[in-house]
């Protein structure tokens, strides 16, 4: 048996295609297009990758793209009075701040400080709170992403039995939500989880976030389920390089799954898509 390779290019090309589709549409009508201002504090080499990735796609999807590269040495209050002009910019309907921050700059206030209907990360409480109560919220874009993927194996989730691996605030509790919302049976495990081989088995849908490179074996796979893997890892390759590869083992999981992700081509460009349907749900949401 070998797994259907779940294409995620392609998922969120469509995705993307789609998104693009509709903002021309909003134009067409008179709407100003959909304004993403994307705030990166220092000089991280991975997210100054990141953030010119969102800026291209964001473009591409015919919206406006708004950059704010700020030095490692920007207080705390300067990005806190960035972030207040931008709540009060009509021209921006979505802001994300990239992570990680500077040590001296709590992360925690800042998204607090980003209005909930300009989170298009998903990460102020409020959405948080309405995710978790089946209110209207906008959703962290990694869950998100990975919950399609799934629904692309299988469009009707209800009673699967989940597994997330990983309690992140950013991927494995939202994640565990969304699945909830789905009428899956959910559990959340992690590195500590007792038996976790074991728990893992049991399960319809695995879904790894735990961040250790190819800790989930195929051995733990059950039988045709369904594996989303959201870890990025990088390790060592032949003649000094270096390799990506996720969560789980893929060469051997691939023998047992019904369908699995690959690393990279899986989760990661759905993320970016999330993020451009979150901007324009936000856009819509606040033209009414």
């Amino acid at each position: 048996m070998t797994a259907h390779i779940i294409d995620g290019k392609a998922i969120a090309d469509a995705l993307r295609a789609d998104i693009g589709a509709e903002v021309e549409t909003l134009a067409a009508k008179g709407f100003r297009r959909p304004g993403l201002a994307v705030v990166l504090v220092g000089e991280d080499p991975a997210s100054q990758v990141y953030v010119k990735s969102k800026g291209t796609a964001t473009r591409e999807a015919g919206m406006v793209s708004i950059e704010h590269k700020l030095p490692a040495t920007t207080s705390e209050a300067d990005l806190l009075a960035l972030i207040a002009r931008l709540n009060a910019d009509d021209a921006v309907d979505g802001i994300l701040v990239q992570l990680p921050l500077p040590p001296h700059i709590d992360a925690d206030k800042v998204i607090e400080t980003i209005t909930p209907a300009k989170d298009v990360d998903g990460f102020h409480p409020v959405n948080v709170g309405l995710l978790a109560t089946g209110g209207p919220a906008l959703v962290p874009c990694t869950p998100w992403g990975s919950l399609l993927l799934a629904k692309s194996v299988r469009a009707d989730l209800t009673g699967l039995d989940a597994v997330v691996i990983g309690r992140s605030n950013i991927v494995g509790k939202p994640m565990a939500q969304l699945l909830l919302r789905e009428s899956c049976t959910v559990t959340i495990a992690h590195s500590r989880t007792k038996d976790l081989p074991g728990v893992v088995r049991r399960a319809d849908l695995v879904v790894a976030a735990v961040g250790k490179p190819q800790m989930v074996r195929g051995d733990w796979i059950k039988p045709g389920a369904i594996v989303i893997d959201v870890g990025i890892n990088r390790i060592p390759a032949d003649g000094g390089k270096t390799r990506l590869v996720g969560d789980v083992a893929f060469d051997e999981a691939k023998t047992v799954a019904g369908a699995i992700t690959p690393v990279p081509g899986g989760v990661g460009r759905m993320t970016v898509a999330c993020l451009l349907r979150n901007t324009l749900q936000a856009a819509k949401a606040r033209r009414g």
